[in-house]
């Protein structure tokens, strides 16, 4: 095997697994193709001794730490396909190349599938938002509004509402029931059941929703709950099976991160809802010692 592992992701999860695998002086390269999730943001926050920081400079900072560790190898480029192999697995990257390693780990993330609204794609992670915890105090104490997407928009609704004045966009959409229109009320959320036609703001900033009759919306930033989709399908190439997230499809994993293929280990968004870095983080680190200690306890167990 060319490397004891290899790490197919380089962002929050991809990098804290690398990072463990390489100071227990284990050769171990990483493949990223440069696009993580959270590049749309300027600011990553709550994360621990970073917050406000940009996650590029996060991501880029991390990353060089890793490679000062002489058993490391980074590639930039897309992992294409994998495949189980004797002792291990290959690896083909879209460049034509091969790698080989006793175990990976998958922490290719995941990506939003937005809305078709005009205005929304370009204020995605600036004024259109999905954390409130990432991004919410920012915009405390202002108008803000949740656009429903699927049944738990309400329940993000009355938990937004502990940011500022929050409003329930149906968009078009069916009213909830008069449960939880009352849980909305005691909440001092408003609903608007028009569909909205456009996003209007500066730049990237958001001041308005328009909606079909012609009326415009005062709003400050707009949450939303998207769908998403695994940015690879080497998971499912490999055999790993999937759940059935409230988002989209989630790698299953046990309590090491490993999937339901040996010797194959998951972390980040792709393998956990819901999302936040630091658990992306704290998962790449269960996947590295686990794996880890998987090259160690495994042979003797032969």
């Amino acid at each position: 095997m060319q490397h004891d592992a290899i790490v197919i992701g380089g962002s929050f999860a991809g990098l804290s697994a690398a990072i463990h695998i390489a100071r227990a002086r284990r050769s171990v390269c990483v493949i990223d193709a440069g696009a993580p999730r959270n590049r749309f943001a300027d600011a990553s926050h709550g994360f621990f001794g970073q917050d406000g920081n940009a996650p590029h400079a996060m991501i880029a900072g991390a990353l060089a730490q890793l490679q000062r560790y002489p058993t490391v190898r980074t590639l930039p480029g897309e992992a294409i396909g994998a495949s189980a192999v004797a002792g291990g697995f290959e690896v083909n990257l879209a460049d034509g190349e091969t790698l080989t390693a006793a175990k990976l780990v998958l922490a290719f993330g995941i990506s939003d599938v937005l809305p078709e609204l005009p205005g929304l794609v370009e204020r995605w992670g600036k004024s259109v938002l999905h954390c409130p915890y990432c991004h919410g105090f920012e915009y405390g104490g202002q108008r803000l509004g949740v656009l429903q997407t699927m049944p738990m928009s309400a329940n993000q609704a009355l938990l937004i509402a502990d940011w500022g004045p929050t409003t329930l966009y149906l968009n078009g959409g069916d009213m909830p029931d008069a449960d939880v229109q009352a849980k909305l009320a005691r909440r001092g959320v408003t609903i608007e059941p028009a569909r909205i036609v456009a996003l209007r703001g500066e730049d990237t900033a958001l001041s308005s929703l328009t909606l079909a009759d012609g009326r415009e919306a005062p709003i400050d930033a707009l949450y939303l709950a998207p769908r998403s989709r695994l940015n690879s399908p080497i998971a499912e190439q490999l055999g790993c099976a999937l759940d059935d997230g409230p988002f989209g499809p989630v790698i299953r994993t046990d309590a090491a991160k490993l999937t339901t293929v040996p010797g194959v280990y998951a972390a980040g968004d792709a393998a956990r809802a819901p999302h936040n870095a630091s658990w992306a983080a704290a998962d790449g680190v269960t996947a590295g010692v686990s794996l880890h200690q998987s090259l160690v306890f495994e042979p003797l167990a032969a």
